[in-house]
């Protein structure tokens, strides 16, 4: 995809940018902040796996979700970007799966529009204790002033859009 700006182990800018791009700006795109309801989510199908068909446990994941048709826009995915989204999640976040509850995924559902006006990243929680990064930092500036990221990710604050469980979100994108 030429044009896509991408950077490892920063999805959050890497969701933004593209929630920013003018041949998604007709799709409806939103930021979708994927954790789990405890430390980490489980997620199958990324180039991080450390064999094919493993999950990946990250702390947290971030995509886009466009519209007419609905796609997943993961550029972490093995599933190609984009995925047809219902395929994406089902794939992805493995529902037939049993799992603990602290690893059930929850989702927030951020409008392009919202997260321009409520989302920063200053980039400090990717920085250790010695001040340095731990994952080298995108080319480009960091993003607003300050960071929002953990309130995007807190379950219990309401900084914007909306939260959704798996069986939620797959509903709203199965086309009828």
């Amino acid at each position: 995809m030429s044009g896509v700006l991408y950077h490892p182990f920063y999805c959050e800018e890497n969701a933004y940018h593209l929630c920013t791009r003018p041949d998604l700006a007709q799709r409806d795109p939103a930021a979708v902040f994927i954790r789990g309801r405890g430390d980490a989510c489980v997620i199958w199908h990324q180039r991080a796996a450390e064999a094919p068909g493993e999950p990946v446990f990250w702390d947290y994941h971030v995509v886009v979700l466009a519209q007419r048709p609905w796609e997943i826009w993961d550029l972490d995915t093995t599933l190609g970007c984009p995925a047809p989204a219902a395929k994406y999640l089902r794939s992805s976040f493995r529902p037939e799966v049993a799992r603990p509850p602290e690893l059930e995924p929850r989702f927030r559902v951020v409008g392009a529009a919202e997260l321009r006006a409520t989302f920063a990243s200053d980039r400090s929680h990717m920085r250790g204790p010695d001040g340095g990064y731990r994952e080298p930092p995108p080319p480009w500036a960091p993003i607003g002033s300050g960071s929002t990221l953990a309130r995007f990710l807190a379950h219990d604050d309401a900084i914007a859009g909306e939260e959704l469980g798996l069986s939620a979100l797959l509903r709203r994108v199965i086309d009828r």
